[in-house]
């Protein structure tokens, strides 16, 4: 019942003549509790929208309307999204909104565990400085076809400094409001107590040795009050930063003195995949690489050159940066907010040998998911897969991952191949539970590049 329609029927029965004062006070609480329901109603049903939005743990883009997400250590562009506690080192996160209007969004930090569990900590035991804190920098862009606003924030600032080491969820929300928000971020605080050592070697298993990478490293922890190395320490291994497809070592192979030997016939044994594929639009003026031809009117879209089932062929190496992305504009002065957007067309040749299931496009540029945003359609007329994806102006990489319908496994190997032989990075990062502790540290971090064998 609608407000109108309660006062309208309260001013009629009050308007009659043979209503007694009994019959009105009776009235009048009657719809009076329906007013004050229909009030609650209106006030809790924006609060229980908001709180249907579940904040993953894992890198996540909450609102279609949030493009070209960064996140990376100041000192590199792109680089893995980590930094030493207590450093002058910084971590940019960096975003654009294309609904067009600014908006007051806010940040914070979460701290959790080796295995992206939230620490239960309150943010005092880990956060120096404000529990959160409003992001200021933001600008309009400049001469786009597509409107839009780039925010941008660094870590650690005046407001919010990181006092424990270990991994932490970076929360982006609107109206300081954590029910409303928009973007997940996976960010690493290291400390230096342990250092690592390791080597990519062959499989030990002898038909992956031509496909698969493997990883054996070792811990030296000399620095560290370690009570039982078996069960204080546990290693996480990650091929080109991405977690969905790292492996957890809980327990090292065997321990000699303060040295934790990883070396295990079975563990961190990675596929090599293929050097992804990519494409160059820091301008839209003419076709650069791997692009067929642009079109500007309303908006600018960019046909990419057909792709191919590389599964059957040898390795080949070309220059990738191992699915990532960079924002350039070669057009403008600063891609932040005259890079301009355009619709890219990804097609890849139908490969007629794969049965039930269904084909992605990713990357970095989309945290690697596999949605309905991202999945291709197969044309059978022209018998091939197309999808296209709004992105700004740079240069991307990006492979083609096929979905069983019947396992539901993911796997690029179907359409890209794997080769022993490709270039990958591997981040090695240690975490340590302090005796007595309820959280674990970060306590040393290293990578392994496969192209310095």
């Amino acid at each position: 019942m609608s407000f109108r329609v309660i006062t309208r029927n309260l001013f009629k029965e009050v308007s009659s003549r043979h209503v007694s004062l009994k019959r009105f006070l009776i009235i009048v609480r009657d719809d009076i509790f329906a007013l004050l329901t229909c009030a609650s109603l209106l006030i809790l049903t924006p609060l229980c929208s908001h709180a249907q939005t579940t904040i993953l743990y894992t890198d996540h883009v909450y609102r279609s309307s949030i493009k070209s997400v960064e996140c990376y250590n100041t000192a590199k562009e792109g680089s893995f999204p980590i930094i030493q506690l207590r450093s002058n080192e910084q971590l940019c996160l960096a975003f654009d909104d294309l609904e067009g209007r600014s908006r007051s969004y806010y940040y914070s930090l979460e701290h959790c565990d080796a295995q992206w569990n939230t620490s239960r900590l309150s943010p005092a035991e880990y956060l120096q400085g404000f529990m959160e804190d409003r992001i200021m920098d933001y600008n309009y862009s400049s001469g786009t076809v597509q409107k839009y606003i780039h925010y941008e924030i660094k870590l650690p600032n005046q407001n919010i400094i990181p006092k424990l080491a270990g991994n932490y969820l970076l929360k982006v929300y609107e109206d300081s409001d954590q029910s409303r928000i928009i973007i997940t971020r996976r960010v690493y605080i290291t400390g230096t107590a342990v250092s690592v050592g390791a080597e990519v070697v062959p499989s030990n298993t002898v038909f992956l040795r031509p496909v698969n990478q493997k990883l054996n490293f070792q811990v030296t922890y000399g620095g560290l009050n370690v009570q039982n190395p078996y069960n204080d320490i546990k290693v996480m291994v990650m091929q080109n930063g991405r977690p969905e497809t790292g492996q957890l070592n809980t327990r090292p192979t065997y321990i000699r003195g303060t040295q934790l030997i990883y070396n295990d016939f079975n563990i961190n044994d990675f596929a090599g995949g293929n050097e992804f594929r990519h494409f160059d639009s820091r301008t839209l003026k003419l076709n650069s690489d791997h692009i067929a031809r642009i079109f500007k009117d309303t908006a600018n879209t960019i046909l990419l050159t057909g792709d191919e089932n590389r599964n059957q062929n040898a390795y080949l190496f070309q220059y990738d940066i191992n699915g990532s992305f960079y924002v350039i504009n070669q057009d403008g002065r600063d891609a932040r907010t005259d890079g301009d957007y355009a619709y890219v067309f990804f097609n890849l040749a139908a490969d007629m040998t794969l049965l039930k299931g269904d084909v992605y496009v990713t990357g970095k540029f989309n945290n690697y998911e596999l949605t309905e945003a991202n999945r291709m359609i197969l044309d059978p007329i022209r018998n091939q897969y197309t999808t296209h994806a709004l992105l700004k102006q740079g240069v991307y990489d990006y492979q083609y991952v096929f979905l069983n319908s019947a396992t539901k496994q993911a796997d690029s190997k179907p359409l890209e191949g794997s080769f022993f032989e490709t270039e990958n990075d591997y981040q090695i990062l240690v975490y340590y539970r302090p005796p007595g502790s309820r959280w674990e540290e970060l306590v040393g971090y290293q990578v392994v590049n496969t192209g310095r064998r």
